[in-house]
């Protein structure tokens, strides 16, 4: 289970019914537990919708070569939720708070 700070994100994620793709240690010793999603993280409407640790930060590679992702990094604890920038879907797909179908 990754840390404290982003835990509510992988319960929400696996309620949802999403699977890891991968969990472990991404690209560097300065990474502890990674967790890949096959979705499209709205990283703004999280942030509207939850109260963050101020030590999550997005983190976005842009770059088709090493392989393109956006997701929440803890940068105290050095885990990370990560999903796909496009070809996957958004998620939330509902408002968290209230079980509604979500906004576009």
């Amino acid at each position: 289970m990754v840390c404290e700070h982003l835990s509510w994100l992988e319960r929400a994620l696996i309620h949802a019914g999403f699977q890891e793709t991968y969990r472990g240690q991404a690209w560097s010793h300065n990474c502890r537990e990674w967790v890949y999603y096959p979705v499209c993280l709205d990283i703004d409407r999280l942030r509207a919708e939850h109260d963050f640790a101020p030590s999550l930060e997005t983190h976005e590679n842009l770059d088709p070569k090493s392989g393109t992702e956006r997701g929440l990094v803890c940068r105290a604890c050095h885990d990370a939720i990560m999903g796909r920038v496009a070809d996957a879907p958004r998620f939330p797909m509902t408002d968290l708070s209230s079980g509604q179908p979500a906004k576009n």
